[in-house]
């Protein structure tokens, strides 16, 4: 078994994974760059190494330096985590050519899986269903050509990569050109690789993957599927388990390809095998992610399983120790993420100081967060702050946990995306699951906040916390006052969230 591992990452991911590690009785190691030195990662994990300045080129994407810290620290395993080098099969060679362990698959089966085309190739020989399009990369002759012959509108995605970059959607033949140039530039920068390939775009399709892990032995296993339709620029925002799209029958189908999937590519660890559904319930293969995903803990909850540990264990060569009859998930699981995006400002960035932080709890209710009162939001990464997810015996409840918790979160200081949250669950059209990749872009709407204090009271709020701040209490003391009462009473927009107690009744 792994003894200790250095997890290449930050932010609520690598809390995560350091948790697990900790009930396994395994030592953690952090890295972290300048401007994360007070983060929560650092100060949980029982050794940190400064990596460099806060450009993720500088630190978090400089396999140099994370493999002497992993060296310096006597690591014997690393995990990637997700973002970063978590798909980088560069990487992931070079831990295992350190004489490490990496707690993910091989580099082998990231290039083979990362670049779209081959995976797409891999696919059709191994009978499962693929969306039409070319058979590889393509020049702008022969996606002309192509894009004729299946019909307009097409996509044009970029064959390495993902995370909704290196794609444009085409709606006719003019249009081609300029979008392979973008896709091919914006793939380039973002993945070294500029190639791109053409397929047929499907509209009013559900975007819903199956989370797999297969061990060294052979044995792979589907743990379920998760409904990923909730999507902003081809960004997930919210997820969950079942997905209702598909009927039982359909299920089965997909859990099937999915583990034909891993066992064509010779896959090992975990990984997510993702599909479109369309309209007549036909569901066709995406891409794979060769990685532990964002939304992974809404599965952890319906089938009762640690997938980071069931991680661990598999890079060090156990073999699963379950089957697919084992897998009988209950319930159902929703997961919203907290990001620091103004959602009334076209969902811009918010940075700076995270004044004051109040996480939900309660019966069925998850919070992966590195949020804490006094940090600070920097430009450097990823707005995601936290990943909110409750359980519930079935979606009504799910949903009704969600709200309760979303209205519990308080963040102060910066603006976050809780007001969307909040709104998108108590749409209608959600509720009833009559919803698609597009359907956020092309039908949903942020209202008009209401209620939301006045310029006084905002004001009079920034004044309190200003001076709260200034006569901070000595550690270890208590204290309350104004600011106790402020804090609650005026949150809108100026505070990032509706305000609880404007919600019961309360007016200045």
């Amino acid at each position: 078994m792994i003894k200790k591992v250095l997890v290449a990452n930050r932010g609520e991911i690598a809390l995560r994974i350091m948790r697990t590690c900790r009930e396994m009785g395994i030592a953690t190691v952090a890295v972290y760059s300048d401007v994360d030195r007070f983060s929560l990662h650092v100060r949980y994990a029982d050794e940190a190494y400064l990596l460099g300045p806060g450009p993720p080129l500088e630190s978090y994407l400089n396999i140099p330096k994370v493999l002497q810290a992993a060296k310096d620290s006597k690591a014997d395993g690393v995990h990637p985590g997700y973002g970063f080098l978590g798909e980088n099969a560069d990487f992931a060679d070079a831990v295992r050519k350190a004489r490490k362990k990496f707690i993910g698959p091989s580099g082998k089966a990231m290039r083979l899986l990362g670049d779209k085309v081959s995976a797409r190739r891999l696919m059709q020989k191994a009978g499962v269903p693929v969306v039409p399009g070319t058979e590889g990369e393509v020049d702008a002759k022969e996606a002309a050509r192509v894009a004729k012959e299946i019909g307009f509108p097409v996509m044009v995605k970029a064959a390495a990569g993902g995370g909704g970059k290196g794609i444009r959607l085409v709606h006719e033949a003019s249009e081609l050109e300029n979008a392979l140039k973008m896709a091919s530039s914006e793939a380039a920068a973002a993945f070294g690789h500029g190639a791109v390939f053409v397929e047929k775009y499907l509209s009013r399709v559900r975007h819903v993957e199956v989370q797999v892990i297969a061990d060294s032995k052979g044995n792979a296993v589907a743990l379920g599927e998760r409904e990923c339709s909730i999507q902003r620029r081809h960004q997930k925002l919210l997820e969950e388990t079942p997905s209702i799209a598909i009927d039982e029958g359909l299920r089965q189908r997909m859990w099937a390809a999915a583990v034909e999937a891993a066992k064509a590519s010779k896959y090992e660890n975990a990984g997510t095998v993702e599909f479109l559904v369309d309209e007549d319930k036909n569901f066709y293969f995406l891409e794979v992610n060769t990685r532990l995903q964002v939304e992974h803990p809404v599965t952890e909850l319906c089938i009762g399983r640690d997938i980071v540990a069931d991680q661990i264990r598999i890079a060090s060569g156990e073999a699963l120790g379950f089957s697919q009859e084992d897998i009988k998930p209950t319930g159902h699981a929703i997961e919203c993420r907290i990001a620091a995006e103004d959602p009334y400002n076209n969902f811009l960035p918010s940075l700076g100081r995270v004044d004051w932080v109040e996480e939900p709890s309660g019966p069925g209710v998850r919070v992966d967060s590195s949020l804490f009162s006094g940090g600070e939001v920097a430009y450097h990464y990823d707005p995601m702050l936290a990943k909110l997810i409750t359980w519930g015996a079935d979606r009504d409840m799910a949903i009704q946990r969600m709200i309760r918790a979303l209205n519990e979160y308080v963040v102060v200081g910066i603006q976050t995306n809780i007001p969307f949250h909040l709104q998108l669950l108590s749409d209608e059209r959600f509720l009833r699951g009559e919803f698609h990749t597009s359907w956020l872009e092309e039908e949903f709407e942020m209202e008009d906040p209401d209620g939301h204090p006045d310029e006084k009271t905002a004001l009079l709020v920034a004044a309190v916390l200003a001076h709260r701040r200034k006569r901070r209490p000595p550690a270890g003391s208590t204290t309350s006052g104004p600011a106790d009462h402020w804090r609650s009473a005026g949150r809108e927009r100026f505070l990032g969230g509706r305000s609880l107690a404007q919600r019961r009744g309360w007016r200045s």
